[in-house]
């Protein structure tokens, strides 16, 4: 069992990659040779069929995200916290372990014996990443680049040199001094689950959907209210929600470990395992072949702007998420494009006051996330799959207030303006809602600092009794002012 071996950085032993022949193949008891060290193939410990190392939808995710990363790079130091993946494209959390062997090398561990992990058809990476996801293994070693030379006595190591036993494929030869042992009866692979509808709801984000009211900002505010403008709103609604919920799918599929190690976002679908990642591509393919089925029937030019938002959101989720600053300025312009995407499936202008409102008022909710997330993260700790850092948070403060009240400016500029006075008869009556929206906005900030807003600010805004008090507010003076 001596092929040449290879050591990892936790390896306290190396580990036999193969076996001599001549061994003996009697049955021992285990837990009787207390001080005989034990080797186990990695496929022994998992369940028949799950130990493909990748499957496509997750490697094609893997080597889009390596080509993200790799162009990153380019754009500064918060590029490293992306890289250190690992190359084999394995991840363990994913595969089903055969739970009856893990008890049974638990049990000889506890009886004094070492328990190695070996295999000669998987890569280093691979058993790596089994070996240190169970955490029950002495030392593990594997197939250097699958060759598989002439096995020599001589490069055992001391440890082994006096003797083992060894679980794993009959196929292999042992040398005089081992011994072959009886695996424990293997787990059959669980049957799947059924998926409850709160779980494909949950995949598909049916709770961010509000956000899409934005597509109806331009019909209220160019005041087309025909019932035939207002059918094409709600169809444009509709297609935007579910090219969202499309993104929103591949988001988790490529965020899968890091929402695996968030406190709260571990309990999505995907990452906790309730909905396959094979079903959630299905469902992803079917939500934007419908979305965009809308779109187009709507006319070619709203499916133009859908197809920009949703290539401006996948960009965002490979790549653009992970430079400081940048990503809040696509998130700011990706709500922005829902208010583009109303007034162009209506035909109205897009008001270039509206423009700027918008991308104003949306940068500073996006400021708002990204303190919240980073208020949230243990110190010294850089903010996963970002740029940021706990320092950064006073200035993101800053940043957030300063976008939030030049929106205000915006505002009041507007109503000075002459467009406001071919659409308003009373157009002064609009400096009433000035103030609310300055005390919205300081609420929020105010509510951010004190740790009062979970996550979203957006979401908090349409589950917040007075955020609705000051929307209809506001709604009840531009009525008035008409």
């Amino acid at each position: 069992m001596g092929r040449g071996h290879r050591k990892t950085a936790r390896m306290r032993a190396s580990v036999p990659e193969r076996v001599e022949q001549g061994g003996g193949d009697a049955v021992r008891d285990p837990l009787r040779s207390k001080a005989r060290p034990l080797v186990v193939d990695v496929d022994e410990v998992m369940v028949r069929g799950s130990s493909v190392p990748a499957d496509l939808v997750f490697d094609l995710i893997r080597r889009l995200r390596a080509f993200a990363v790799a162009i990153t790079a380019f754009f500064g130091p918060q590029a490293q916290s992306t890289r250190g993946a690992d190359p084999s494209g394995f991840d363990p959390s994913r595969a089903q372990f055969d739970h009856d062997a893990v008890r049974f090398l638990l049990q000889v561990l506890g009886e004094g014996r070492p328990v190695y992990l070996c295999s000669e058809t998987h890569p280093e990476p691979f058993v790596s990443a089994v070996a240190q996801h169970l955490g029950v293994f002495t030392a593990w070693a594997a197939a250097p680049e699958r060759q598989l030379p002439a096995a020599r006595r001589e490069e055992l190591p001391p440890v082994l040199r006096q003797g083992f036993d060894y679980i794993g494929s009959a196929a292999v030869a042992l040398p005089a001094s081992a011994s072959r042992l009886a695996r424990p009866a293997r787990s059959e692979p669980p049957a799947p689950a059924q998926v409850g509808m709160r779980s494909w709801l949950k995949l598909l984000r049916v709770h961010q959907y509000a956000k899409n009211a934005l597509v109806l900002v331009p019909l209220l505010t160019a005041h087309k209210f025909a019932s035939g403008s207002a059918a094409t709103s709600l169809l444009a609604v509709i297609a935007f929600s579910l090219c969202a919920s499309g993104a929103y799918i591949l988001n988790d599929l490529l965020d899968v470990e890091a929402d695996r190690a968030h406190p709260t976002k571990r309990g999505r679908p995907i990452a906790s395992g309730a909905i396959p990642a094979s079903r959630a591509v299905g469902a992803m393919a079917l939500a934007l072949v419908a979305a965009f089925a809308i779109a187009m029937a709507i006319s070619v030019e709203f499916g133009g702007v859908l197809l920009g938002y949703f290539a401006l959101t996948t960009s965002y989720s490979f790549w653009l998420k992970r430079i400081a600053t940048v990503d809040v300025v696509v998130l700011a312009t990706l709500y922005t494009v829902r208010v583009i995407g109303g007034a162009v499936a209506i035909s109205v202008p897009m008001s270039e006051w509206l423009l700027a409102f918008s991308l104003f008022i949306f940068m500073s909710l996006a400021l708002v996330k990204r303190y919240i997330e980073l208020a949230s993260q243990p110190d010294g700790v850089v903010l996963a799959a970002r740029g940021y850092q706990l320092e950064d948070k006073s200035m993101i403060a800053i940043l957030a207030a300063a976008s939030g009240f030049n929106a205000v400016v915006i505002f009041t500029l507007y109503i000075s303006s002459d467009t406001v006075r071919a659409l308003y008869s009373h157009p002064q009556l609009l400096w009433v809602g000035c103030p609310i929206l300055m005390y919205w906005i300081g609420r929020v900030m105010l509510f951010a600092q004190r740790g009062l807003i979970d996550d979203d600010p957006v979401i908090f805004a349409l589950r917040d009794r007075v955020s609705w008090v000051a929307l209809g507010a506001i709604g009840a003076i531009m009525l008035a002012a008409i």
